[in-house]
């Protein structure tokens, strides 16, 4: 089937757009809570909407998708999308190869299938076996597997599970010679997998929430148990707790030749703390290694009496430095690998060897250094785009996975003495990369500040103004946006779309004085940054406002929403992911609270409050004529990390105020989380959704 994009003239594209008639939208009770702010008051009309558990919720629920399926299922060509990226989502899909104690473990997707599968094989070219079928534990897809471990001794291997996409985890154990499963069963187990020593292993779990409030209700006391295989998980050995810290995490990793288990404590600044136990001598004290948790300690591997360690302590852009065993505190560790003018992003040793990936320019570079810090060469990659490892430290067998926006991810064989990279595996896609290019600009932000910005379209594009974009952006908490390929984005590229992926500060593509030049009371350079970026793509001539739609996820979807209150005449289509929308109360919720190191809280000082106040996208929607983009709203009923009620109560104030014809518009998806695990087909259902939302208010159609 041939794909097309027919582009009517400027008005004809205006008045699709702006001239629906305006929609009648769910009526939403307003209520009369008012909360005081350091003196001021502060209205909150829908907090009933918190209340995830009330009948009165899920009929507004029911409601606010039954306008917005409504509105979906009249855009004439949505189906079809539907269709085509159904077909371009079907190809087999393989991960990259994890060895174990002789064996090759992998995921495979057959290409439709909700989960993916975990195979295994006796050999590299051998014949591969199911080891794990995620899709035999629910009849929805909606049970994701989230994590394994294999035991040391080649026994075991645990694997946890999420329900309905949240946060909460589950562990179990198979046994790998029976590949049966055991008894053994953790519940409640959050933000942590299984670290095994010996017959049992290590996790990270909370008390037992109160019913009905699993997923909304501030978790605190983060412990530390050891589970012993075939004991009830009443009998699990508490192995650490902080009690005066009960809104921190804790969680725990022991070396693989089980001497040492690493601790780390984090939720109070931008890093974390790092804390070591003797495992081999009895009622060993736990020993903090660090007391600043505005650095990343990132224990790397222990050989022999070495711990090797990535850290940005006193140092932005990271290193490698290493402690001794015997004496392995901050003040006695060794520079390794000092810092260097790229971000150094990942650290792994495989085969004797020192595998670093630095970003440069937001995109990936490797290099292999020796185990006394000394550069041996870079790996070359096929292009710009992310790279990840694998292999084990005493292995000299290396695969590793490269992906980019037009290059689906593949995985190379390495040889790491001969310094030579072979195909192992490429995955056959239904689309001609060739077709498509990718450009990498550097546009100033209103200080002046020069941000990266990627751009994917089809090869031929004229730069006239008329081209529909995508923008894509994120600006928070240290975490870069590097190049990765979706089949998502295909059907928006065939029909002479424009992918923009742009890295604001508050990310970490340059270290942490990027971060931090994009937190607190800095925030508005990240809003700043992302408007530029619209007003660059429109000045040269790439797109303009009708045509321009902005998309962010969580902290992406807060950009969303405040740019577009700061900026509505520059956008055509904005659509907040998951959100976080309230920015006065984001902290009441689940583990909103860790997210102060980089906003700041409300509660603070009457400075912060202001300063939130200010952009946050509950409080700062227009209501006085104003005309607003169209908006579709996103989230899912079994979000515990944003809770929906940042969604709800924003949408519900957007459907209130007077801001045009434009829809606005919300979808919730149900027995679904923050976006990990959502099985393949509830991804495929959104998907559509959300682009058909996009072209149809952009003026795209699909024509056979």
């Amino acid at each position: 089937m041939k794909i097309k994009t027919i582009l009517m003239s400027s008005l004809m594209i205006l008045g699709t757009c702006r001239a629906e008639t305006k929609l009648v939208y769910p009526a939403t009770e307003k209520g009369n809570t008012v909360d005081n702010y350091f003196g001021t008051e502060v209205p909150d009309p829908y907090r009933w909407l918190e209340n995830d558990t009330s009948p009165a919720i899920a009929a507004w629920v029911e409601a606010q998708n039954r306008v917005t399926g409504e509105y979906l299922a009249k855009i004439p060509f949505r189906e079809q999308l539907k269709r085509r990226l159904t077909d371009l989502t079907n190809y087999e899909r393989i991960g990259i190869p994890q060895k174990k104690h002789g064996k090759y473990y992998f995921f495979k997707n057959n290409g439709l299938q909700n989960q993916n599968v975990l195979y295994v094989k006796d050999s590299l070219n051998g014949e591969a076996a199911v080891l794990l079928d995620p899709n035999t534990l629910s009849d929805d897809g909606t049970v994701a597997l989230s994590g394994i471990s294999f035991s040391n001794n080649g026994k075991y291997m645990a694997y946890t599970v999420s329900r309905s996409g949240s946060d909460w985890r589950e562990i179990y154990v198979i046994d790998l010679a029976t590949r049966k499963l055991l008894d053994d069963r953790i519940l409640w187990s959050k933000f942590s997998g299984a670290s095994w020593k010996g017959d049992g292993f290590y996790y990270s779990a909370y008390d037992a929430p109160v019913a009905g409030k699993e997923f909304s209700n501030v978790n605190e006391n983060h412990k530390i148990y050891y589970h012993q295989l075939g004991k009830p998980q009443s009998e699990d050995v508490l192995a650490f707790q902080n009690p005066n810290e009960p809104k921190r995490f804790y969680t725990a990793q022991a070396s693989d030749d089980e001497r040492l288990l690493f601790i780390t404590e984090s939720g109070a600044g931008s890093g974390n703390n790092l804390f070591i136990k003797d495992l081999a001598t009895a009622n060993a004290p736990v020993i903090a290694l660090t007391d600043n948790m505005e650095y990343t300690y990132d224990p790397i591997e222990v050989i022999g009496n070495t711990i090797y360690i990535l850290t940005n302590y006193q140092s932005p852009k990271y290193r490698i430095m290493t402690a001794d065993i015997a004496a392995p505190k901050l003040v006695r560790w060794r520079e390794l690998v000092p810092e260097s003018e790229s971000v150094l992003s990942d650290a792994k040793i495989i085969g004797g060897r020192l595998i670093l990936t630095y970003d440069k320019d937001a995109s990936n570079h490797a290099y292999v250094f020796s185990l006394d810090g000394k550069p041996l060469h870079e790996i070359a990659l096929p292009a710009l785009g992310s790279v990840n490892f694998s292999g084990d430290k005493d292995d000299r067998e290396m695969f590793y996975s490269f992906t980019s926006f037009t290059y689906p991810a593949t995985i190379f064989k390495y040889d790491v003495d001969a310094n030579v990279s072979e195909l192992y595996l490429a995955p056959k896609v239904a689309f001609t990369p060739e077709d498509y290019t990718t450009e990498q600009i550097f546009y100033p932000s209103r200080d002046g500040t020069k941000i990266p910005m990627f751009l994917t379209y089809k090869k031929g594009l004229k730069k006239d103004g008329n081209n529909p974009v995508y923008l894509y952006g994120y600006g928070g908490f240290n975490i870069s946006l590097n190049p990765g390929f979706s089949t998502s984005h295909l059907p928006f590229l065939e029909n002479g779309g424009i992918y923009v992926q742009t890295n604001l500060r508050g990310g970490g593509e340059y270290g942490e004085e990027w971060h931090q030049a994009g937190v607190k009371l800095n925030k508005q350079n990240v809003f700043d940054d992302f408007i530029a970026a619209a007003e660059y793509l429109i000045a040269e001539k790439y797109t303009r406002p009708e045509k321009l739609s902005i998309v962010g996820r969580s902290n992406g979807g807060l950009l969303v929403g405040a740019v577009v209150n700061r900026r509505p005449d520059l956008f055509g289509v904005a659509i907040p992911h998951v959100g976080v929308m309230d920015m006065l109360r984001y902290h009441v919720f689940t583990i909103g609270w860790n997210w102060a190191s980089d906003y700041g809280s409300s509660a603070d000082s009457e400075e912060m409050f202001r300063y939130l106040r200010a952009y946050s996208p509950l409080h700062n929607i227009k209501n006085d004529g104003t005309p607003y983009p169209a908006i579709l709203v996103t989230t899912a009923d079994h979000d515990d990390r944003v809770v929906p009620a940042h969604s709800f109560k924003y949408a519900a104030t957007l459907q209130a105020a007077d801001t045009g014809a434009a829809p606005k518009l919300i979808r919730i998806e149900t027995k679904a989380g923050h976006g990990s695990g959502k099985p393949l087909a509830k991804q495929i259902e959104e998907t559509a959704d959300v682009y058909a939302f996009i072209m149809h208010n952009l003026g795209m159609w699909i024509k056979n």
